[in-house]
């Protein structure tokens, strides 16, 4: 920054942009022209000493907190394992219907009958190891709540067809869909679907909006925000265990 007197005015030029004051004076002043350079900020950019300094412990610690191990998963995993359900999945629906079904049903003095969230939510594997909070912000980085949405038995239907003509691998609980030739079996918690009542399916709130086409949620009759993101009932999750212990089984199985 220069600094400059001249005949009363002090001039301040800063990374080419020019600002006039008065001194003493009450004369109006305006800008001449400003000149402006687009800056991008990427590894290219040479590290500022003072301020690498300032910032230096506060990165230790966070990199020591991100890094530090919360349990420890004995097989490496990703959404792509296996077809129709995979660990990693079971994982993220069970985890959210453990974290967040106490506090569901301590608001409203309901449970959770289901869980679905989707497949394209999970945005890196866990490899075989230490799995650390960092884990959990590379699985989930985005700042997804748990919501719970109460479905009747038209949008109950409409979420069967919509897993079952899209056969993907997206995370569920509590559910087990069988599907052979043209026939359909479902169970909620090892019981037949109950088409005669309503239903409380625990998602995020991305998909209560329709995401990933699921626009029966856009129908539930009612919703509930936990206030409660996805990652941190990971975290939460990972620091009350020791081993992570989801397989792939057959909550959804094509009998071919």
């Amino acid at each position: 920054m220069t600094v400059i007197c001249r005949k009363g005015l002090i001039v301040l030029a800063f990374a080419k942009a020019v600002l006039l004051t008065t001194s003493c004076k009450t004369d109006a002043y305006t800008t001449h022209r400003v000149n402006a350079q687009l800056m991008q900020i990427d590894t290219a950019l040479s590290a500022v000493d003072d301020i690498e300094k300032i910032i230096k412990p506060y990165k230790e610690s966070l990199d020591a907190q991100m890094g530090s191990a919360l349990a420890y998963n004995p097989i490496a995993m990703s959404k792509n394992d296996t077809p129709l359900n995979t660990r990693i999945g079971n994982m993220l629906a069970g985890i959210a219907r453990e974290q967040g079904g106490p506090i569901f049903e301590k608001r409203t003095g309901k449970k959770i009958d289901l869980v679905l969230l989707n497949h394209g939510g999970i945005r890196s594997a866990i490899p075989a190891g230490p799995v650390t909070t960092r884990t959990a912000y590379e699985v989930m980085p985005f700042e997804n709540e748990m919501v719970i949405a109460q479905l009747k038995p038209e949008q109950m239907k409409e979420l069967i067809d919509y897993l079952v003509q899209g056969r993907r691998a997206h995370p569920l609980d509590g559910i087990e869909i069988t599907v052979q030739e043209n026939e359909v079996n479902v169970l909620l918690d090892g019981k037949e679907l109950d088409y005669s009542r309503n239903y409380n399916v625990l998602t995020n709130d991305y998909l209560l909006t329709g995401g990933d086409n699921m626009e029966f949620f856009t129908r539930a009759v009612n919703s509930t925000s936990l206030n409660y993101k996805i990652r941190n009932a990971m975290i939460d999750y990972f620091n009350k265990i020791d081993t992570l212990k989801f397989a792939a089984d057959r909550r959804f199985t094509v009998v071919e």
